[in-house]
């Protein structure tokens, strides 16, 4: 049973948008998440789910007792991994937009203003990969926002699709979902997005790329846990690229638009508000991520639950 926040507020009535949030011991990011949530301007209706993903730690009481002015609740399930969690939340989501954000994401203030401008100026698009940006306060934050620029730039397309999807920001018309089986395959423990895309480009789907809706992505690690942080993910990731691989479809950048990437990278580093060790970091960080899944997809390593 879902643990209601605001248990006087129904959920009878329709919003345009609902957020899905999935959360493992994100508590102390989830709330400055809640907060920007409040802060939103001219934003249409809309209600947040959170989904516990069987959490170590109980959630504070400061996120049991939140309240805004936004109808929200918490749900509980077993650790079962993000995909679940967000399939979870979508069965109890009433929006007619659903929008994927991760625990340590923080929308601007208008940015569900301008995601529901772009839905209503681009009625046959169906899904929205909203502008993503670092925050720049520690090094591994600055190396995230140069990477999240220099993807966005280099991969937009004429258009305005483009051939990438991050749920760190993320929306899709509730009409193209199944909303009993859900939209992430719950057998990727990690880069569940990357595999959504996979199906997006068999279908001729891509998302439109809505940069006037930011999302700011927060990094609060040092050195030595982003590096960390990359093997280790990777590892969770060959596991669903391998899933990818049946499907036909190419998801990773041609040795062209690698080069392409690096060009920017360096170009984009010279800003002194990101600077070149963020360039060092960002380099070596996506090194060692093609490098174990490179070593993974070889030895078709086991992976772990």
């Amino acid at each position: 049973m879902p643990l209601t926040a605001d248990p006087g507020v129904q959920q009878a009535n329709r919003h345009f948008a609902t957020v899905i949030i999935a959360v493992y011991n994100d508590w102390a990011p989830l709330e400055k998440c809640l907060q920007s949530l409040a802060a939103q301007t001219n934003a249409p209706s809309f209600e947040v789910i959170v989904v516990d993903d069987g959490s170590t730690k109980n959630a504070p009481v400061s996120i049991i007792e939140w309240t805004a002015e936004y109808p929200w609740k918490l749900l509980r399930q077993p650790h079962l991994g993000t995909a679940a969690a967000r399939n979870q939340g979508i069965r109890h989501s009433a929006g007619e937009i659903l929008l994927f954000i991760d625990a340590d994401s923080i929308p601007q203030n208008n940015c569900l203003a301008a995601l529901g401008e772009q839905t209503v100026a681009a009625p046959s698009r169906n899904y929205f990969q909203l502008c993503l940006a670092g925050i720049r306060s520690t090094l591994a934050g600055r190396a995230e926002d140069l990477r999240l620029i220099a993807t966005q730039d280099v991969l937009l397309q004429p258009d305005g699709s483009i051939p990438y999807l991050n749920t760190a920001g993320f929306a899709i018309r509730r009409s193209c979902v199944d909303l009993e089986k859900g939209l992430f395959d719950e057998r990727a423990l990690r880069a569940e997005d990357t595999l959504l895309l996979a199906n997006l480009k068999r279908s001729n789907q891509l998302p439109l790329f809505v940069r006037s809706a930011v999302v700011r992505h927060a990094t609060n690690l040092s050195v030595a846990e982003c590096l960390r942080k990359s093997v280790r993910s990777a590892r969770l990731e060959a596991r669903t690229h391998s899933i990818i691989a049946t499907l036909g479809v190419d998801v990773l950048m041609s040795h062209r638009m690698r080069f392409r990437m690096l060009r920017s990278i360096w170009k984009i580093s010279k800003t002194e508000s990101i600077g070149r060790g963020a360039c060092v970091l960002l380099v070596a960080r996506q090194t060692l991520r093609f490098v174990t899944l490179f070593v993974c997809r070889i030895l078709q390593e086991p992976q772990p639950e």
